[in-house]
């Protein structure tokens, strides 16, 4: 029923790059203020949540204040690294985020460029 999800071995190496990148925003090492974040972020930016909501990069740049304002532990792993050319210098990268109790599947778009990788969109969908 699923389907075959094997990278192409051209694309391994740009697999790894966003494998540590991911999950998005939790990964100090790329950066924890606000303007860390912006960086990040494509201009076109938006997000869909586990909840189907869609929310604009403003909105996740104020969540994202709000979150790194407070020490958090989280506790997380990731598995299941996908990655597709899906167009010039744009690649869409899936995978699985186990957290706590929670199973979700993620989906990235990130592009390529001159200033390093941004990210254009995301999207978090709850396994049952």
């Amino acid at each position: 029923m699923e389907p075959a999800r094997i990278t192409e071995p051209r694309l391994m190496t740009v697999q790894a790059e966003l494998a540590a990148r991911e999950p998005i925003f939790h990964r100090p090492e790329h950066g924890t203020t606000r303007a860390d974040f912006d960086l990040m972020m494509d201009a076109e930016f938006w997000e869909v949540g586990a909840s189907g909501r869609r929310y604009s990069r403003a909105h996740v740049l104020d969540i994202l204040d709000e979150r790194h304002a407070k020490s958090i532990e989280e506790n997380w792993e990731t598995r299941d690294f996908f990655c597709q050319e899906i167009a010039p210098a744009t690649y869409l990268l899936t995978y699985t985020l186990l957290q706590d109790s929670r199973t979700t599947r993620r989906t990235t778009l990130w592009r390529r460029t001159p200033g390093g990788w941004r990210i254009v969109y995301h999207q978090g969908t709850i396994v049952e």
